[in-house]
C-alpha cells in the first residue's frame, strides 16, 4: 500500500503522540483505572487494555501489507474526542468524557499512521471500549434482576442438598447469617467481564462471524452460570467460616470464575465441532477420492 516504511523515527513518533494524547486526558484515564481499582463492578476496565494489546498483537502480520501515512482524520476524531469531554464535564456525563479520552487517543494514532492499519485492527479497538465504567443505571437494570434470580436458584440449589437456608428478596440466610448477594458476588461485575471475555475468545479463535455473535449473545446466560457456580460455595464461606476467610474466597473466587467461563466457551466449541458445525469461515479443502 501507499506511504511511507515503518521505521524507528515512525514508532518513536507514533509512541510520543500516543502519550501526549493520554497526558493530555490524565484526569480521565486517572478516573477510569481509579474506578477499576476500587469497585468490584468496574474491575472489567483493568483487563481491557491487556485485551486490546492483545488482539492487536494476533494481527500484527496485516500491518506488513500497509504503510504509515500521515491522515487528517486524525485530527478530526482528536477535535471529536475533545468535544465529547466537553459535554462530559459540563453535564456531567462521565460516558462522554471516557468516550473522549479514548477518541483522542484514537485520533493521535490515526494522525500519525493513517486509517489503514486501524481498519485491520478493529477488534482491538472495539475492546479498548470496555475501558469505559457501565453507567450507574444501565449497570443496576442489569445487575438487580440477575441478582434476584442468582438469588433464587441458589436458595433452591443449596436445598437440594438439605442446607438450612432462607431467603428474603436478594438477602441469603444460612446457619444464622445474612448474605446480600450483591455483597457476596456481584453480577454486574460478572457481566461486565464476560462480555469481555467473550469478545476476546471470540476474535482470538478463527471462527464464522455468525459464531461470533452467537457467542457474545450467550455472554450474559453464561455470566449468569458462572455467577451461580461462585455464588453457592460463596454463600457457604459466609456461613460458616470466618468473615476474613469468605472475603479472601469472594475476592479470589471473582478472577477464578473468569476461567471457568473461558473453559465453557471451549467446552462450546468442542461441542460444535463434536456435532460437525462449520466453525472456521474458510473451510478446509477434502481430497477427492479416486474412482
Amino acid at each position: 500500500m501507499g506511504g511511507r516504511r515503518w521505521t524507528p523515527l515512525t514508532f518513536g513518533l507514533l509512541g510520543a503522540m500516543t502519550l501526549l494524547a493520554i497526558l493530555a486526558g490524565w484526569q480521565v484515564w486517572a478516573d477510569i483505572f481509579g474506578r477499576g481499582l476500587t469497585r468490584d463492578e468496574d474491575s472489567h476496565v483493568l483487563l481491557a487494555v491487556p485485551v486490546a494489546i492483545w488482539l492487536a498483537w494476533q494481527r500484527r502480520r496485516r500491518l506488513r501489507t500497509w504503510r504509515p501515512a500521515p491522515s487528517f482524520v486524525g485530527p478530526m476524531i482528536v477535535v471529536a474526542g475533545v468535544a465529547f469531554e466537553f459535554v462530559g464535564f459540563a453535564q456531567a456525563f462521565d460516558i462522554f468524557r471516557h468516550l473522549g479520552a479514548i477518541l483522542v487517543v484514537v485520533g493521535a494514532i490515526v494522525t500519525v499512521i493513517g486509517t489503514g492499519p486501524i481498519r485491520d485492527m478493529k477488534p482491538a479497538l472495539i475492546a479498548l471500549l470496555f475501558v469505559m465504567p457501565v453507567p450507574g443505571r444501565f449497570r443496576q437494570m442489569i445487575a438487580i434482576p440477575l441478582q434476584e434470580i442468582s438469588a433464587k436458584v441458589t436458595e433452591y440449589g443449596l436445598g437440594i442438598f438439605g442446607m438450612p437456608i432462607a431467603r428474603t428478596g436478594n438477602l441469603l440466610i444460612i446457619n444464622g447469617h445474612e448474605v446480600a448477594i450483591a455483597e457476596a458476588c456481584n453480577g454486574m461485575r460478572m457481566v461486565s467481564a464476560l462480555a469481555l471475555i467473550a469478545f476476546t475468545f471470540a476474535f482470538s479463535v478463527p471462527m464464522r462471524n455468525s459464531l461470533r455473535v452467537l457467542i457474545l449473545a450467550l455472554s450474559p446466560a453464561i455470566a449468569l452460570l458462572v455467577n451461580i457456580i461462585r455464588l453457592v460455595p460463596t454463600t457457604l464461606m459466609y456461613g460458616y467460616a470466618d468473615t476474613e476467610t469468605a472475603d479472601l474466597f469472594h475476592d479470589l473466587s471473582g478472577w477464578a470464575v473468569l476461567l471457568v467461563a473461558l473453559g465453557i466457551l471451549w467446552g462450546f466449541l468442542g461441542l460444535l465441532r463434536w456435532l460437525e458445525v462449520p466453525i472456521t469461515p474458510y473451510p478446509v479443502a477434502r481430497q477427492s477420492s479416486s474412482p
